[in-house]
């Protein structure tokens, strides 16, 4: 399911009038490209989207690709670079370029990118002269005028103003990554997810098949662009708005029609790899004590609660979970441990990858968040998935539209209560039916009331099989000098039975005190 994604990804980590065409000079001009008199805006690209739903879906018009391109080896298309001097926008001193990607290997669709002003539009046309092509292949010389690219990214003065680095990236389906200030690539996200997970259904993927980027003013602080979508199942059009900064912050703003019925519609999902951290049972031969881009579901309410999810890698099975909600204030897939002593990998730097949360602005009303847990035994495959599905999905013919705002962050809080710092889990030494869990949390809202009042641990655990049943025993708590609160409690079972026997526990733990809660609502499931 989700290997594709990590496929597209892998090479990523090695590696108007005529007045204005003067701002191609040697490049532009080199393809014969002009600007054309037109309005770009969200409604124009809404009814060519509309339009494109009432016709079949033709994949094979987006592949056209020739020999030489389709044939291209991983070490090739590597091989295989944008020149930087030839970037969209350079030489104008704007705030934001544009590179492109070369198509070829696993990318054998092409997209069509335009750049547009207020009244004029221009596509951005594929010529050689981008690339540098190595020593590995020959320059080619059979270039269809129609070629396209894999996709492109955009580059800003995110860290520093004497360089341009990488703000976003296209390519391949959906798929999109953004980067905010200190950030390294790692958790994905993507336009939309059709079927993803549902038995017996093959999950599809519309892409982007068409760019337009606004062309950036000198003073800009964001760019934006629209994007249009096809697939076998919907069309559509998205808007996407990034604002670069310590969090790079995304406005994004849907509307899909319907080719034929779907049967699970995934709105802002994300795709993240958890392989294993401090919690996992199941151990593997690696140097690193934990690798992960993300390692826990963060889920706001609408009400105060804030449910914390740790992700996990132990059954060697697909693992499904579902919270139900009619309206929620965010959700997201974060990757919470910032310490380098955590991971101890000075090349994937997992410890500065960031973290997704999304809030919904509209369209996201009577729904369940979904995530997916796909087994993996390395780190070059994304198998967590985690995305909103409404319960009633727009009939065929009907338009559905949906906006959110996202946030690629190291250091942004969304929660207010003391958070989940850490959980461990293991059998007990002596007593052989018994499971130990210890639970960290940590923040103010436990530091202020260290000494005032009653605290109370809410604990529950529900087996997953109906003929099954598991007890929650001793529950305590213990503080430590770092402020840390620990609550501690034992799984057991009845004298008669084995712990072994009763399969997967759903588990359910929080601190309050009196009506207050305190901290986040941790929820796990363990396999015993």
């Amino acid at each position: 399911m989700e290997t594709m994604r990590k496929q597209m990804f892998v090479f990523l980590r090695f590696f108007n009038v005529v007045l204005y065409v003067g701002a191609f000079a040697g490049s532009a001009m080199l393809n014969g490209q002009t600007w054309e008199r037109d309005t770009i805006n969200f409604e124009r690209i809404s009814q060519r989207a509309e339009e494109l739903a009432s016709s079949p879906f033709s994949k094979e018009s987006y592949m056209v690709l020739p020999d030489w391109a389709r044939k291209l080896t991983y070490d090739q298309l590597r091989d295989i670079r944008f020149r930087p001097e030839s970037a969209i926008w350079l030489r104008e001193g704007l705030p934001y370029r544009m590179m492109m990607f070369h198509p070829g290997f696993l990318f054998l669709e092409t997209v069509k990118v335009f750049e547009f002003t207020s009244s004029h539009y221009q596509q951005i046309r594929f010529s050689g002269d981008f690339f540098s092509y190595g020593a590995l292949l020959k320059v080619p010389q059979d270039v269809p005028s129609d070629l396209g690219f894999a996709g492109f990214r955009l580059h800003c003065p995110l860290n520093s103003q004497e360089y341009y680095d990488e703000l976003v990236s296209f390519l391949g389906g959906s798929y999109f990554r953004a980067l905010g200030k200190k950030q390294h690539y790692g958790i994905s996200a993507r336009g939309i997810a059709v079927d993803t997970g549902v038995e017996g259904a093959t999950e599809e993927f519309p892409s982007f098949r068409e760019f337009w980027v606004q062309k950036p003013e000198k003073n800009d602080k964001h760019v934006q662009l629209y994007a249009l979508m096809d697939g076998e199942s919907l069309t559509g059009v998205y808007h996407f708005k990034f604002v670069p900064g310590e969090d790079t912050v995304v406005e994004v703003k849907a509307r899909l029609f319907f080719r034929k019925s779907v049967k699970r519609l995934g709105i802002a999902p994300m795709s993240s790899m958890f392989w294993f951290g401090e919690n996992s049972m199941r151990k593997f031969d690696d140097f690193r004590p934990e690798v992960h881009d993300s390692d826990g579901l963060l889920i706001k309410m609408s009400s105060e609660e804030t449910v914390w999810r740790p992700l996990m890698n132990d059954t060697g099975r697909l693992e499904f979970s579902f919270f139900r909600m009619n309206t929620f204030q965010g959700f997201g897939l974060m990757q919470r441990d910032r310490s380098f002593a955590s991971y101890e990998d000075p090349e994937a730097v997992y410890h500065l990858r960031p973290s997704l949360w999304v809030e919904p602005v509209s369209g996201f009303e009577n729904g369940e968040l979904m995530l997916m847990e796909i087994p993996t035994k390395d780190e070059f495959s994304d198998n967590v998935v985690a995305l909103w599905q409404p319960l009633t999905i727009p009939a065929v013919g009907k338009p559905y539209n949906f906006s959110y705002r996202q946030y690629w962050t190291l250091t942004r809080e969304m929660s207010d209560s003391a958070k989940v710092v850490g959980m461990r889990t293991g059998l007990h030494s002596f007593y052989k039916e018994r499971r130990i869990v210890a639970v960290d949390f940590k923040g103010d809202a436990l530091a202020k009331l260290a000494d005032v009042g009653d605290w109370v641990c809410e604990v529950e655990a529900r087996a997953v099989k109906a003929d099954k049943q598991v007890f929650a025993k001793d529950v305590f708590l213990s503080h430590f000098p770092d402020g840390r609160v620990r609550m501690n409690f034992q799984l057991t079972v009845k004298e008669d039975q084995k712990l072994s026997e009763q399969g997967a526990v759903e588990l359910r733990a929080f601190i309050r005190n009196k009506d207050k809660r305190l901290t986040e609502t941790w929820v796990y499931r363990i396999n015993l």
